[in-house]
């Protein structure tokens, strides 16, 4: 099938890919030139495990290709993709301008054509408001009139780090629909062909009306979003009774009910679904009249959760932070990706450097990413492309992202390069009695203290 993304971010760029890798004709569409070109030369504009190679087989396959032309893009797609962006708004409500931009354009193309051309089907994919879809499909009618058109909607469950497994072996498919119980909807069938190679093996795939299907891309994030907040609350509990978050959280767990996914203490959730699309069920919840008191909660504590782990650090220096310098580990939201979008680590240094501490930071993958964001925030940092340099001299090291390689560290290495021997364990990586053997000050989620001077391991 020939297939048009619109938007070659996160979900389009690895969308199209995943569907040129199964034999259909995938045109990209983007505004950057740039971009356009740097992906037709086969370089993959963001770090997502196995999508360069992924990507550079298509292309020299011929399946794949990146253009500004809106009408070559538009033209011959059966199914044309809307993977743009939507940012909260100041109010927390998704910005859909850009989706509506793409509304207009695929009219302006249709019209052109004319009658007589085979209908195309105009898919967002974009996370949008219950009722988006709808507003696109007649947005798109008042340009072309009785000219014959689908639309749909097919919301995404990527993983940043996992999406070319999650795209290829998903837990289900989404496709919403304007006459779901129709077996000859063109829509359907369509979304059924090219979801075929993906479904075959017993992974379900669910046609149903487009307000439910973009209803369950936000009750789904929501929900994961909530588990987290959860589980942060529980930890600062644990806090204040001497209790430790690990062996609540073993205990809790082992009920098949609850499960274990979700579920971990650390530093809150980040990245551009959960925060963006916890904030839109909120907007969503003030546009009807309907007050989200669970969703509203579930924000407000994941961002006190920051707060609440920066007083830690504060703490530990009786409250003054002028003359330190803190190395931090990680500044991706998440491993695996170089997102820094609502990443925690860009919370904490900001809020470190306006209490007087000077910021060094590692990051295999969004060193890049990272600088440009704090640098346009206005916050100072030391970018060091080694972990244990960055600790060179330093009065603590925050661990902010549970990379790999900071798992199981050289703590031999570490205590020789600090200035003093603290850690701020941002994602509950290293045990406590280990860590007062060796003679850490070790500061968890959910879990007692450890002090150099010898507080006994719960």
């Amino acid at each position: 099938m020939k297939m048009t993304m619109v938007g070659t971010g996160y979900v389009g760029l690895v969308t199209g890919v995943c569907f040129a890798n199964t034999g259909n004709e995938v045109i990209c569409l983007d505004v950057l030139p740039d971009k356009v070109d740097q992906i037709n030369r086969g370089e993959c504009p963001i770090y997502e495990p196995g999508l360069t190679e992924l990507m550079q087989r298509n292309l020299k396959a011929g399946r794949l290709t990146a253009t500004l032309d809106k009408d070559l893009a538009y033209e011959d797609a059966e199914m044309i993709f809307i993977c743009v962006g939507t940012p909260s708004g100041a109010d927390g409500k998704a910005d859909l301008k850009y989706v509506m931009q793409a509304a207009d354009d695929i009219g302006a193309v249709i019209k052109r054509l004319g009658p007589d051309q085979t209908p195309k089907t105009v898919v967002v994919k974009s996370t949008v408001p219950v009722g988006t879809t709808l507003a696109v499909r007649d947005r798109i009618r008042s340009i072309v009139g009785d000219i014959p058109f689908t639309v749909g909607d097919n919301p995404e469950f990527l993983k940043e780090g996992d999406a070319i497994i999650d795209f290829n072996k998903p837990d289900r498919v989404v496709c919403g629909v304007e006459n779901p119980d129709d077996p000859d909807d063109l829509t359907a069938r369509r979304f059924q062909e090219v979801y075929e190679p993906f479904t075959r093996n017993g992974h379900p795939i669910y046609i149903m009306d487009i307000p439910s299907a973009e209803m369950v891309k936000y009750a789904s994030n929501n929900f994961l979003a909530t588990k987290i907040s959860f589980i942060n609350e529980m930890a600062m509990l644990c806090e204040r009774f001497g209790a430790n978050i690990n062996r609540v959280r073993e205990g809790m767990c082992s009920d098949s009910r609850i499960g274990h996914k979700f579920l971990y203490p650390g530093l809150g959730y980040g990245g551009s679904c959960f925060p963006k699309d916890t904030l839109a069920v909120i907007g969503m919840g003030e546009q009807s009249g309907f007050d989200t008191q669970l969703s509203r909660a579930v924000h407000d504590v994941n961002q006190r959760q920051r707060v609440l782990f920066f007083e830690k650090i504060l703490a530990h220096y009786d409250g003054r932070l002028e003359g330190k310098t803190l190395a931090f580990w990680g500044i991706a939201f998440k491993p695996n990706t170089d997102d820094v979008r609502e990443a925690p680590a860009l919370t904490l240094m900001k809020m470190a450097h306006e209490h007087g501490a000077r910021i060094r930071a590692y990051d295999s993958v969004a060193d890049g990413t990272g600088k440009q964001s704090l640098d346009e925030m206005g916050v100072p940092v030391e970018i060091v492309d080694d972990m244990y340099d960055c600790l060179d001299g330093c009065d603590g090291v925050v661990v902010s992202t549970d990379w790999d390689e900071f798992k199981a560290p050289d703590f031999g290495k570490m205590a020789e390069r600090l200035a003093q021997k603290t850690i701020f364990d941002g994602r509950n990586l290293y045990k406590r009695d280990h860590m007062a053997e060796l003679g850490f000050s070790l500061h968890g989620v959910g879990r007692p203290s450890v002090v150099a001077e010898g507080l006994a391991p719960a």
